[in-house]
Parts: C-alpha cells; structure tokens; sequence
C-alpha cells in the first residue's frame, strides 16, 4: 500500500509531463512559418473548378493572394474565404486587371466538383463582378499540396476526418516571390492593397501606391501596416528645407536684379 501511495503521484506527473508534451508537439505541428522572400515552385500542376489541369505559372501572371484552405472545413476556412471576398469588394484594385485570388484545397480527397461549389458561393455573393479566370479554385494530390504548402510554409494536422490548421492570406509576386503574410480572417483594404503594391516590385506600379509605401510600413509583431510617423516627419523636414532654400535663392536673384546699375538711354545728350 506504502508503495502505491509513493508510484501514485510519480504516475501523475508522468501523465501531465506527456500530455503537456504532446500539447506542444501537436501546437508545432499547425502554424505558419514565413518564407518572405522566397520562391513557390510554380510548375505544380492542379485541378480547377472546371476539372481541368493547370499550372500554377500560368495562374500567377499579377500579384496574387494565395489562401490554402478545403472545401468542407467545418471551422475558420468559410470565415477566411468570405473576408478575402469582402476586403476585394472594398478595395479600390479590380480582381483580374490588377491582381489574381487562387485558392487551393490541402485536403487531397476533395474534388473539382467541390471547389466549383464553394466558388459559386462567394463569387455569386459578392458586389464585384469577378472575371471567372481570376480567382481559381483549386484542387490536387498529396504530393503538389505537400510541395505548396511546404514553400508557403502552411503547417497543418490532419485529425479524423478533418484538419488543425491556421488563418492567413499570403500575397505572393508574378513570379512567385512570397511578399506577405496577413492573418487572421477580416482584412483591411489598406493592409491588403499594400501587400499586393510590394507583391508588384519590378513591375509599373501607380504612383500613388508608391506614396501610400511611403507612408506606411508593415509591423511584423502586429503583423500589419502602421502609418510610418518618421518616414513623414523626415519627408515633412526635408520639403521645408527645400521651400526655405527655393524662397532664399530668389530672394538672392531678385536682389542682384535692383542692383543692376542703370544704362544710358538713346535720348542722352553727349558734351564734345
């Protein structure tokens, strides 16, 4: 009896020990690790909407935001796919002549006949009318789903029959260079619209994104843009710097102009 009440509470550590264990080998095992800057392999092929092969270099021709999700997710991947939706109706950027949606299944048991369902409900809701070529719906086996979602990064675990995974869009260059990851299932048009301005480096960019890159800087802890106080304040002092140096010079010019000493006229009478 003495021995059982001395193993009793050994036994009892070692379950909290294993269970907490488990815990956070499980809590690793789902996540995003970025991979900002680096290239997805853009010869993989999947399945559209349409059941038809694709590649992914011929669906990445803009700045595209790639969300990894599937179809019967009973959790946050409906939320997610309906706050890509509302951020692009918000947005001032046009689906399809400024930028690509693809959106990819992980589950390799899902079919074409699902992701056409699940397109249908988000681009027949949504205020936009969304070019059918630029946001795809995708599906595939598990050897292209391990490639994708090992370059973005997108760790998950499959328990049963469905998956432990998290939330984020990753908005990715014409040629494939992860440029950010925003998380979470509701997204700013500012936040959004930035991404995709970086995602375009290389490319012409409109002047006016180009100032909001100015103004703005992403926070990898908040893991959003903030306005860049110090990047105004430095571009106010320098605009003051160059009006006051402007004001002096023609200030100086207009000085040097009274100077000028006056010339004799025609009319002036000359003693011989």
């Amino acid at each position: 009896m003495r021995n059982c009440k001395k193993i009793l509470p050994v036994l009892l550590l070692t379950i909290c020990f294993g269970t907490s264990a488990y815990a956070d080998e499980s809590k690793q095992q789902v996540g995003i690790d970025e991979q900002l800057g680096t290239e997805i392999p853009l010869d993989l092929t999947f399945i559209n909407e349409y059941g038809k092969p694709v590649t992914l270099i011929s669906l990445f021709t803009k700045p595209t935001i790639l969300t990894l999700v599937y179809y019967r997710c009973p959790g946050i991947c409906s939320p997610l796919l309906t706050g890509v939706a509302d951020v692009v109706d918000r947005m001032d950027l046009e689906p399809g002549r400024d930028f690509n949606i693809v959106t990819i299944s992980f589950n390799p048991r899902e079919d074409y006949i699902m992701a056409s369902e699940k397109k249908k409900n988000y681009t027949d809701n949504m205020k936009k009318k969304v070019p059918s070529d630029s946001w795809q719906f995708l599906t595939g086996d598990s050897l292209n789903i391990a490639k994708i979602t090992d370059a973005v990064g997108f760790r998950y675990q499959p328990q049963g029959q469905d998956y432990m995974h998290g939330a984020a869009i990753t908005v990715i260059s014409p040629k494939g260079k992860i440029a950010r990851y925003l998380y979470g299932v509701d997204f700013l048009p500012l936040d959004v619209k930035l991404a995709l301005t970086e995602a375009s480096e290389g490319k012409s960019t409109p002047a006016i994104n180009k100032l909001l890159k100015l103004c703005y800087s992403y926070d990898p802890s908040g893991r959003k843009y903030v306005l860049n106080i110090t990047r105004i304040i430095g571009g106010g002092m320098i605009l003051i710097i160059a009006c006051f140096v402007l004001i002096l010079t023609l200030r100086k010019q207009k000085s040097n102009h009274n100077n000028l000493p006056a010339q004799n006229g025609e009319g002036s009478i000359s003693h011989g």
